[in-house]
């Protein structure tokens, strides 16, 4: 159907142009016959220097018509493509990075603590250093504060000090935080020597855990 078209639209500029064309040879006919007709006139010398004339405006009027608008196009082609090339590689770099935050938020996801009314951080906390390193080498532990954090999560936390244990007793503490069937991490580990038993520390341990908000 377009074809159609197309072919019909030849046809009707055709048909248009031809009288046109055909009018105006009849109008310029004279005055190319009289310009033929003083060139004739001229002298050998003379004709040359019109050649060379007609020649040089021949090429002017090519590369004004011609070469420049075709040069100014390929530039204008180039900049277009290095354009959409610039914008292509800003999608695909947004894109490798929404696929980075999806996986960072799918493991987060999968690294919470299913929030209900029986999971108390500070239980899990408390039983599981109570039984690695024993009741009495916890001096203090002490719940904070619920985090609100983007993304709709909640980050809670449990503070512990632990004083006068060996560094087995540290190793099977954080062996059995990492080992509890809920995901709990260690965020902040400050260990300090005892200065009257050298194979003795303290230390400050900030448990935490990640929930749905």
């Amino acid at each position: 159907m377009l074809r159609e078209y197309i072919t019909r639209l030849r046809a009707s500029i055709g048909a248009w142009l031809s009288p046109q064309i055909a009018d105006l040879k009849v109008r310029v006919e004279p005055y190319v016959a009289q310009v033929r007709a003083r060139y004739e006139k001229l002298e050998p010398r003379e004709r040359l220097l019109v050649q060379v004339a007609g020649v040089l405006i021949a090429i002017f009027l090519l590369y004004s018509l011609v070469y420049s608008p075709i040069v100014n196009l390929t530039d204008g082609l180039d900049d277009e493509i290095a354009l959409r090339e610039h914008d292509l590689a800003n999608v695909r770099r947004m894109a490798t990075n929404y696929a980075e935050l999806k996986t960072e938020l799918s493991a987060a996801e999968n690294s919470t603590v299913t929030r209900n009314r029986d999971f108390s951080l500070f239980s899990v906390v408390e039983t599981s250093f109570s039984k690695s390193v024993g009741r009495d080498k916890i001096t203090s532990i002490t719940p904070a504060a619920d985090k609100k954090i983007s993304g709709g999560f909640v980050q809670y936390s449990v503070q512990l000090k632990l004083e006068n244990v060996d560094l087995a007793q540290i190793v099977d503490a954080l062996y059995a935080v990492r080992s509890l069937p809920v995901p709990v991490g260690i965020e902040n580990l400050h260990i300090q020597r005892r200065s009257q038993n050298t194979h003795a520390y303290d230390v400050d341990i900030t448990c935490v855990a990640l929930g749905r908000g």
